[in-house]
């Protein structure tokens, strides 16, 4: 597959993933039992995974090593804090503060993750 199509179809994944977490938190605050959907379990999973292939794809095809290239590495690392936040913000939280503020460190690490690839800077946006 050529760069522009990954690139095109990367870019797509993540833009579905973003959407379908908004989606989800609103749920989970507004209207959890329709989180328990067999589509709302399923397709960020497989989203995320088309992303994640993507993203391997870009990396092989541009040879990108999170060891050599820095705001590549720095970039998988805000991937795992947006993971972790995403994950308590959606009910894994104990309280509901500790849920909105995973909320807010996960936009904050998904801008973070889009800062280091547009700006190609281990510091994203403050780059």
């Amino acid at each position: 597959m050529d760069y522009d199509t990954l690139k095109t179809l990367h870019l797509t994944f993540v833009s579905l993933s973003l959407a379908g977490f908004l989606v989800r938190y609103v749920l989970a605050e507004y209207r959890p039992a329709l989180l328990q959907r067999r589509l709302l379990r399923v397709l960020p999973h497989v989203n995320d995974t088309l992303l994640f292939a993507a993203g391997i794809g870009l990396a092989v095809l541009l040879r990108l090593s999170p060891f050599t290239v820095s705001w590549f590495g720095v970039k998988l690392l805000w991937l795992l804090a947006y993971i972790f936040a995403g994950s308590v913000a959606l009910g894994h939280g104990r309280t509901p503060r500790q849920q909105r503020l995973a909320f807010v460190l996960a936009l904050f690490s998904f801008a973070q993750i889009v800062g280091c690839a547009v700006r190609k800077s281990p510091w994203g946006w403050f780059g």
